[in-house]
């Protein structure tokens, strides 16, 4: 019997992205589900980033965030999305389609997803529905910043939590900042502004005096000896929580759960600001065809068939379409990551190890909540490249 082309000519579907969300235990488990080899490509952000403008032959599906979209789409590197082959594009909530969860919520400044998320008929983005998008939304979460409770000052115990605590004087020496611009940036920008060191228009798009204004204020601090460390990676990050230097720094959730079960008194805070927030997903390069194709949506719709969305909650993040995921959680579990209750047990993390301890409250309350408590999204600042520079002297001063 002559063999099948598919047997002599195997699939191999390649993700291009980073460790947030490219986890081998999801690579495993879309081989076994789907029946084609698939191959993770991490790299940090910058360098999928580049990789994803650059070369979009060297990849079938980038998997990284709608700022990003800011990059690759005028680049022309990646192709738009046919929703009527996204099996699970009406279940959707409203977050990354409207840009609220409720209507009359505030989308909060930056790259607000929705306003890149259609591609229109002008092969332009926006908010303006049509059959093709962009990027299918995945993955999201708010994040903030963390500190070691007993550290801190008692100026600031009766105080409402805030991004202003990062430029406090009472924690002079022992702040640890992420050192990426982009990002690094949109934290620093809520805490100077918290602090009543600078006012912007609007957090995520600074212009060339407002850029200044905080890269002065943060490089007079620097040369005061304010900041104890600069992390570009979540090992960094993780590493800095046992520092007995660093009291209190920007974060990210997988960092923070990251043993979890044993850290005491670590907190993750609700800036009275609100959150930085962020949503991820996956976009097809503009190079991807035929057989490949079909498999690259069979991977899109199997993000999105419920387990996965599962082990993206142990991780701390939430998914687009919560309710498919909520049959492979625990009672307990989504009343924990979802539903802003207590743990009503021990939890465990993707791996099976314990993670929350029972009777944990998580920080910010409910996904409805917290995802209505977003201050500004992950941005690319029309003045990007000017802010790179300014941020590159800030960490040199």
């Amino acid at each position: 019997m002559k063999p099948t082309t598919a047997a002599v000519n195997p699939i191999t579907l390649r993700v291009l992205g980073t460790s947030v969300t490219l986890l081998e235990i999801l690579r495993q488990r879309a081989e076994q589900d789907l029946g084609f080899q698939i191959e993770y490509q991490i790299c940090d952000v910058r360098d999928a980033q580049r990789i994803a403008v650059m070369h979009p032959e060297r990849y079938d599906l980038y998997d990284q965030w709608f700022h990003n979209v800011d990059f690759v789409w005028p680049a022309r590197a990646i192709q738009p999305l046919d929703i009527h082959r996204l099996n699970y594009w009406d279940e959707i909530n409203d977050l990354p389609k409207l840009g609220t969860l409720f209507p009359g919520g505030r989308l909060g400044d930056g790259s607000v997803p929705v306003q890149r998320l259609y591609v229109q008929h002008d092969h332009s983005l926006g908010s303006q529905p049509t059959e093709h998008i962009s990027m299918l939304p995945l993955t999201h979460n708010a994040d903030s910043f963390a500190y070691h409770t007993a550290r801190l000052p008692q100026i600031l115990r009766d105080e409402e939590e805030s991004w202003g605590w990062l430029l406090h004087p009472a924690f002079s020496g022992q702040v640890a900042l992420q050192d990426d611009a982009a990002m690094g940036g949109l934290d620093a920008a809520l805490a100077a502004q918290g602090a009543g060191l600078a006012r912007f228009a609007n957090v995520g798009n600074l212009n060339l005096e407002e850029i200044d204004n905080l890269t002065n204020v943060l490089s007079a601090l620097h040369r005061q000896g304010h900041f104890a460390a600069f992390w570009a990676s979540q090992d960094e990050a993780y590493r800095l929580i046992d520092d007995p230097g660093v009291s209190i720094q920007s974060l990210w959730a997988p960092t923070y759960f990251r043993h979890h079960y044993q850290q005491q008194g670590y907190k993750l805070a609700t800036p009275r600001e609100g959150y930085r927030a962020w949503y991820g997903g996956l976009s097809l390069s503009r190079c991807t065809s035929g057989r490949t194709l079909d498999a690259a949506y069979a991977y899109l719709n199997w993000w999105q068939s419920g387990w996965p969305g599962a082990m993206m909650a142990r991780q701390g993040y939430y998914i687009s379409n919560p309710q498919r995921s909520r049959p492979y959680l625990s009672s307990a579990e989504w009343d924990y990551w979802y539903a802003g209750k207590a743990a009503s047990e021990n939890l465990p993390d993707a791996y099976g190890n314990l993670l929350i301890p029972q009777g944990e409250i998580r920080d910010g309350g409910s996904y409805e909540q917290r995802m209505s408590h977003v201050a500004v999204w992950n941005s690319v600042m029309d003045e990007h490249n000017y802010l790179v520079r300014r941020w590159h002297d800030f960490l040199r001063a």
